[in-house]
């Protein structure tokens, strides 16, 4: 067989184009096949994060209130959640026996004061047999004997009206403690507030013991929550300033209520507890929220939002992190779109969706943000998109 020279010429050529062709199909072909994904760039900025802690509400000052006399209720005047002013009345117990005791009183009273004025008159009576006694004994008319008679009877008239006397006083106190008790049967606010759950209704017997209601003031409410030693040292600069100038110097705190949505009014960390239960590790705080439409109750629960300042931090979302024995990694794109796996250093403190990344990362970096450990892996070229 003969071949013609030009044609062994054609055949590196052709070889050539068909290897090109190929090459760019395959390109293609990867770019087709690469995922579209989410991209973040890494910058360095001041950023804020926030720490949730849990806390229970309590009224600015709630009240117990308890009987002072024991009796049968026989109104409650008040509904549980209703707001009250001082001295409303809130509950009224049975008066009858209460007023019987006060009507004694008085009568003990008025009859002590009767008997006083009768030792009066015996005394006013002796006082003048024993002055003209005496004027008979200076003339010798009586004898000594006789004049000491009417002496006695002055003395044991005297004596009688100190016992008469005494006797009003004891009444007069019986009659005041009467008039008080009938002023307790009438149950009023202390102070104005919002009425908490009522156990005791009409009919029921009640006593100093037993706990009406609990009443709120609600205008402002306290949240208290925990802070470990390590927060405690934070605030202070370890120490370098006292728990005093810490507070005045902290930012106005949130809270985000149970069904999630944050509350609208801002609060301020009034007291840190100077003592570390050795128990738990923690110290008592409490914040004040005020609380000027009674949107908030005792008893509430939620979280109190704590900010946390840095200055040229980088922050990365979590969901753009994941963890491999304890761990934390995102995958980093390189300028080719390839993507690499990377350990990453994040501080403490976070908001429950982003982390301060401490070490790991250099600004200007981007990381993927959507598919972090779903569907993107190491080694992967992808499709760049901007995050919402």
């Amino acid at each position: 067989m003969i071949i013609k020279k030009s044609s062994l010429m054609v055949l590196p050529a052709l070889a050539s184009t068909m290897l090109l062709f190929s090459c760019k199909g395959e390109q293609q072909q990867q770019q087709q096949s690469a995922p579209e994904l989410a991209v973040i760039t890494v910058n360095e900025e001041n950023t804020q994060l926030e720490t949730g802690m849990p806390t229970t509400l309590e009224g600015e000052n709630d009240v117990e209130i308890r009987p002072q006399v024991q009796g049968f209720l026989t109104k409650v005047c008040v509904e549980e959640g209703q707001k009250v002013n001082k001295g409303q009345t809130l509950f009224i117990i049975d008066q009858v026996q209460l007023q019987a005791a006060v009507n004694a009183a008085q009568a003990s009273v008025d009859a002590a004061r009767a008997s006083v004025d009768v030792a009066q008159a015996n005394v006013n009576t002796a006082k003048t047999n024993m002055n003209n006694n005496k004027m008979l004994l200076d003339k010798n008319i009586i004898s000594q004997p006789a004049y000491q008679t009417s002496v006695d009877a002055y003395n044991a008239a005297v004596a009688q009206l100190q016992a008469s006397k005494s006797q009003i006083g004891q009444a007069m106190a019986q009659l005041t403690t009467a008039k008080k008790n009938l002023s307790f049967s009438v149950v009023s606010a202390p102070e104005s507030g919002v009425v908490g759950k009522i156990d005791f209704r009409e009919g029921s017997l009640v006593s100093p013991q037993s706990l009406l209601t609990v009443l709120s003031n609600n205008s402002d409410m306290r949240a208290t929550f925990s802070l470990n030693e390590k927060d405690l040292l934070a605030l202070t600069d370890d120490g370098k300033r006292s728990m005093q100038e810490a507070i005045a110097s902290l930012p106005p705190v949130t809270l985000v209520l149970a069904n999630g949505e944050r509350y609208d009014q801002p609060g301020k960390i009034i007291s840190i507890s100077g003592v570390i239960d050795p128990a738990t590790g923690s110290a008592t705080a409490k914040a004040l929220f005020p609380n000027p439409n009674g949107m908030l109750h005792s008893g509430n629960t939620g979280l109190v939002m704590i900010p946390q300042v840095r200055n040229n931090a980088m922050v990365v979302p979590q969901s753009a992190t994941y963890e491999m024995q304890d761990m934390k990694f995102v995958y980093v794109v390189n300028d080719s779109n390839k993507v690499k796996s990377r350990a990453i250093q994040v501080a403490e403190e976070n908001d429950g969706k982003n982390y301060f990344v401490i070490d790991g990362l250099k600004p200007g970096e981007r990381i993927v943000a959507e598919g972090v450990g779903v569907s993107v892996k190491d080694d992967m070229i992808i499709t760049p998109k901007k995050a919402n």
